[in-house]
């Protein structure tokens, strides 16, 4: 936690902070951006949160959105990266990154294992969600954990735990969500907006879906396609896709299940999640993607057949005999 400290030390002395965290952001992202920013303001120091595209509409719900730019607006001399393995992942943002490390002070604070260390002062360690190292960051800082604060890294906290379900979970993780509930903030308020409620046009595009699904490998790899034809034909976005890739994984048999988005014309977001042995974050890491050993993702192109059978035939790698 030394590094940690650092970081703390140095935003301190900061007079005008940028938080950069990736494109398409989820939660986790949001949720240590904004808690960081409510810090900052507490300790009286300026600060912007950018994302260079849109925002998910299932993450609306949230206050505090409107601080988010799609780039800095203001000359900043520090600039901090949350829950992004590379520059890579801040889009149109890493040209500004790699701007700014060759003159400022540039700090990476994240939990994915994938994480290739870009800025000069990286603290990276693997746990539930990157919020538990913002919290810890907080911490250090001096700042309060106030009910904003808290609601932020609850968001955080829960979508990437997979709402304390994921293996990772652990004593750190059920105590910081205890403490942010004291602290103020409504897990059940959370969990609903998360997790429960959804829109007719999600309904239909989730149980379109859903009755696609196809299994490789003896029923142990399984791929569920989301078409943009699908998300035109019942008026969803991308952020209605969120969790998508959970439902395959709980059929008993499957031990790797991947979600296969078309953004484009034959450009896939390919999400990724293992059950118990098999590396997600490897198999992803195989066309330039990564994660987290449970779950991971990259981007892939070509036809949609074509994409599948790379796919099928890389988690076979890792599928025990």
């Amino acid at each position: 936690m030394e590094i940690l400290q650092q970081i703390a030390n140095q935003l301190k002395t900061a007079k005008q902070v940028a938080i950069f965290t990736h494109m398409r952001p989820d939660g986790d992202a949001l949720g240590s951006s904004l808690a960081l920013s409510c810090a900052l303001e507490y300790l009286g120091i300026a600060n912007e949160v950018c994302v260079e595209t849109d925002l998910p509409s299932n993450l609306r719900f949230i206050n505090g959105l409107e601080k988010v730019k799609k780039a800095p607006e203001k000359e900043y001399d520090v600039l901090i990266t949350l829950d992004c393995s590379d520059e890579q992942r801040l889009g149109a943002l890493g040209d500004e990154f790699m701007r700014a490390k060759r003159k400022k002070d540039t700090y990476n604070v994240d939990h994915h294992v994938s994480n290739t260390r870009y800025a000069k002062v990286n603290f990276v360690r693997e746990c539930s969600a990157n919020c538990m190292n913002v919290a810890k960051l907080i911490e250090y800082m001096g700042a309060p954990i106030d009910k904003r604060t808290a609601e932020h890294l609850l968001l955080g906290l829960l979508t990437d735990s997979g709402n304390f379900a994921h293996d990772d979970v652990n004593e750190e993780t059920l105590s910081l969500g205890a403490k942010l509930v004291k602290a103020g903030a409504d897990i059940h308020y959370f969990n609903y907006n998360l997790f429960k409620k959804q829109s007719k046009a999600r309904a239909g595009l989730y149980a379109q879906t859903m009755s696609g699904m196809r299994y490789f490998h003896d029923d142990r790899f399984a791929v569920i396609t989301i078409t943009r034809e699908a998300m035109q034909k019942h008026g969803a976005d991308n952020g209605m896709t969120e969790g998508f890739v959970d439902f395959p994984l709980n059929v008993d048999s499957v031990e790797v299940a991947c979600s296969i988005m078309e953004v484009n014309y034959r450009q896939y977001k390919i999400s990724l999640r293992t059950k118990r042995y098999a590396d997600a974050n490897k198999i992803a890491g195989t066309f330039g993607g990564g994660g987290h050993v449970r779950a991971a993702g990259c981007m892939l192109f070509g036809d949609l057949e074509d994409v599948i059978d790379r796919l099928s035939y890389v988690v076979s790698q890792y599928l025990e005999d």
